[in-house]
């Protein structure tokens, strides 16, 4: 129910990647990356469905082998969502990897050989009509940039990413998107405001190598979240040291917080005091848990006591708060009307459902009417969760 307050994007040329548009006024698209050995065919693809599953929209796959490039081709077959082949030094992966059927090859031109190298990649990209990422990472710099800036300095990444992008330029090659990325998270900021000023082209976010699960979360909600809220970036990826599908929760969850884009359910609790009227951190825990696979857009609201309580569940599209050892339910930010639920004489316009102090709210909870409650009937049937009657 939250309104959103708009955020005007940079303008950038749109490209596609096999379907999915990227730039323009396109959707902002959540990426990730196979973590598999690309060789391991079966496990590949278990992943690269797993991802889909949970939202991403392309995928990246590794592919340092002319090995991995047989393996991607069978890989390629097997699976619709669209596929970035990652490609370094070796120019004759590039080529395999588009005639096996990449819908778009993450190269540096500068990194895999002379000009007659690059001029071939570039031939069968235009000939597949695929589109090319220039990414730069601040970990594998020229050596000369490395000389002249050092590593972790904006100016570096942004001049070795306008080096490959006057190769491309000078080859009359368009179709294709860059990104700037550094560990450090002012650094990689710096250094797409720099990009964004100087070029059309759309923007692939990220921040480099953050870290585990807490700190690349954190790292990446800071650089890209403050990019997105600039207006700057088309595409993003949230690159943590962990599993593969945590990168794409959060990367919506990030675009959900801009209200950029809405995707599964947004909660909405509190830290929990002593005027908790119930076990709010196992209800959130139990309720994020079992939903998780929800795609409907939907603000739910869980606060323990009535000081904030009802004040947020009138913004959700649920909303429960705790009163006086009860629970005070809203849909949509008026009455919900369920089992076990009676008026409050000093609320008239809302119900209290009644349960002990002591009691969790859980998802398994019917005879308090929490299904009913949490998700209209349609949006739980449409999500395939089950058969439910009020």
């Amino acid at each position: 129910m939250n309104q959103t307050i708009p955020i005007t994007r940079r303008k950038s040329k749109k490209i596609y990647v096999k379907n999915v548009p990227v730039g323009g006024n396109s959707p902002i698209s959540v990426q990730s990356m196979t973590n598999t050995c690309t060789t391991d065919i079966e496990s590949t693809i278990k992943q690269i469905n797993q991802l889909k599953k949970a939202g991403a929209e392309i995928i990246r796959i590794s592919i340092p082998t002319l090995e991995a490039a047989q393996a991607f081709k069978i890989i390629k077959k097997q699976v619709t969502i669209p596929i970035v082949a990652d490609i370094h030094f070796d120019y004759r992966i590039a080529l395999k990897s588009a005639e096996y059927g990449a819908d778009c090859l993450r190269i540096n031109p500068g990194n895999i050989g002379n000009l007659k190298r690059i001029k071939s990649v570039i031939s069968i990209a235009k000939e597949k009509k695929i589109p090319i990422r220039i990414g730069v990472n601040s970990g594998s710099l020229e050596k000369d940039i490395q000389e002249k800036y050092g590593i972790q300095n904006p100016r570096a990444l942004f001049e070795s990413a306008m080096r490959h992008v006057n190769i491309l330029d000078k080859l009359n090659f368009s179709n294709f998107k860059v990104s700037v990325k550094s560990s450090d998270v002012l650094t990689c900021i710096k250094a797409y405001q720099l990009l964004a000023s100087s070029i059309e082209q759309p923007l692939h976010l990220g921040i480099t190598e953050s870290g585990s699960i807490m700190n690349g979360t954190v790292k990446s909600a800071i650089g890209i979240g403050l990019l997105l809220y600039l207006g700057i970036g088309d595409t993003l990826r949230v690159s943590l040291a962990s599993d593969p599908i945590n990168e794409v929760k959060i990367g919506f969850h990030i675009l959900q917080a801009l209200n950029i884009r809405k995707r599964g359910i947004n909660f909405i609790a509190c830290p929990t005091c002593a005027r908790q009227e119930f076990d709010v951190i196992n209800v959130i825990n139990t309720l994020e848990s079992r939903l998780d696979d929800i795609t409907t857009p939907m603000d739910v609201s869980i606060i323990g006591c009535m000081v904030n309580g009802i004040g947020e569940a009138k913004k959700a599209d649920i909303g429960i708060s705790g009163y006086r050892n009860k629970s005070i339910v809203y849909e949509n930010g008026i009455v919900a009307l369920a089992n076990s639920l009676y008026v409050q004489k000093e609320l008239p316009d809302v119900y209290v459902l009644e349960f002990p102090i002591d009691y969790s709210i859980t998802i398994e909870c019917k005879n308090y009417g929490i299904w009913v409650l949490c998700f209209d009937m349609k949006d739980l049937k449409k999500e395939g969760i089950g058969n439910f009657s009020k």
